[in-house]
């Protein structure tokens, strides 16, 4: 297999290394991720560009890295077996549905706590404010902090019913799904990967840290299932602990259905086995 990269990976390659320079030195690293990460649509800092700029964001050096060698080695030969368009086409379609796979997964958990808070009567703009108070202490969110900045609102805007553990416990949870962020081309990258293990299923893979050759027919739904698993169980496997877990099966998902679509449509303009 030719490894010589090509034009589109080459491009992607550039944009992805450009934006985390801009991430790392531009407005004391905070003014690139304060406009191009994905915010929950919840969070005041969220806006419609980010549906398309987080796909090149990445969250340090490591993260960078390893997503784009892995655009380099399965980004290449997929371009080159399918072409540029077709290329381009399943990696931001991937990138899209990883999106969609990864906000339903946190919108269940929103509507799960607002939920628990109907009988608080809160108006929307007041629920609003104290979904978008800063938490943040460090690396982690708390509710004292929570506690402390809705009191002042519920004096504001005349708010006198009861808030028990409960209601207090959701308002947290809803909190801190407000203030996920999601960064990254791995979506897209595990719907190119989904790509290249349908077109070379008997091509063998390597992990780094499990150095046994699988072939990829095997090797990728194995990676999509340990996904799964950390996603509802919280055990991490290969990746960090905060990495957004069905955005990769969201993009393996939508990598796997464009592809299945190409090979059995009737209609030949869209085959990529012809």
């Amino acid at each position: 297999m030719r490894l010589q990269i090509t034009d589109a990976v080459k491009h992607l390659i550039i944009i992805n290394v450009v934006m985390f320079i801009g991430t790392m030195t531009v407005g004391n690293g905070q003014l690139f991720n304060e406009w191009f990460t994905l915010y929950f649509p919840k969070n005041d800092a969220f806006m419609p560009w980010q549906i398309v700029t987080h796909m090149f964001m990445h969250g340090g050096g490591t993260h960078l890295l390893f997503n784009m060698f892995a655009l380099w080695m399965f980004g290449t030969a997929v371009e080159r077996q399918l072409g540029t368009k077709r290329f381009l086409f399943i990696y931001f379609s991937a990138g899209l549905g990883a999106l969609l796979f990864q906000l339903g997964y946190y919108y269940v958990d929103f509507y799960q706590s607002f939920q628990a808070i109907s009988d608080m009567n809160l108006n929307s703009e007041l629920l609003d404010k104290i979904l978008n108070i800063d938490t943040r202490d460090g690396n982690y969110l708390k509710g004292e902090l929570l506690e402390k900045g809705m009191l002042p609102l519920f004096n504001e805007y005349g708010f006198t019913g009861n808030v028990s553990q409960e209601n207090f416990r959701a308002l947290f949870d809803m909190n801190v799904v407000t203030k996920s962020a999601m960064v990254g081309a791995s979506g897209c990258i595990m719907g190119i990967l989904a790509a290249f293990g349908m077109m070379n299923p008997n091509a063998e893979l390597m992990m780094i840290f499990l150095p046994i050759p699988i072939k990829a027919k095997y090797f990728i739904p194995g990676i999509i299932l340990l996904d799964v698993i950390s996603a509802f169980t919280g055990q991490s496997f290969f990746s960090p602990s905060n990495t957004a877990y069905m955005a990769h099966v969201g993009g393996a998902v939508v990598g796997f259905l464009i592809m299945w679509f190409w090979k059995k449509s009737s209609m030949n303009k869209y085959r990529w086995d012809k």
